[in-house]
């Protein structure tokens, strides 16, 4: 994505990277390699990712909101300054307790 290059060796603010909209989930890819992806996502009130699987970790920061995190049917909740790891083939799904938003990194090797 052409976004990105003007973020290279520059300071940014995560949170401002990214708008909210009404009824949405809202992502924008940061750093896109074959060895993995790191992506900020906006997720609206009530609005998430359905159970899905992926082959390798993805890593979870949220940077502001509360999310709630399903991995393999147990919830948990994580909030604004907490981390958690999805496990490969372990289903997981995303659904926002408040509006929230979070950077997704994926590393595929």
């Amino acid at each position: 994505m052409g976004h990105s290059q003007n973020l290279k060796a520059k300071a940014a603010c995560l949170v401002e990277l990214i708008d909210y909209q009404q009824d949405s989930v809202v992502s924008r890819t940061l750093i896109d390699k074959t060895v993995g992806t790191v992506t900020l996502f906006a997720f609206d009130k009530s609005q998430g990712l359905s159970e899905h699987t992926a082959p390798y970790d993805a890593l979870v920061e949220v940077l502001e909101g509360e999310a709630e995190v399903t991995v393999s049917g147990k919830p948990f909740l994580v909030k604004q300054g907490e981390m958690t790891i999805m496990p490969a083939n372990e289903p997981h799904a995303l659904a926002a307790v408040t509006n929230f938003k979070m950077l997704l990194t994926m590393i595929r090797s």
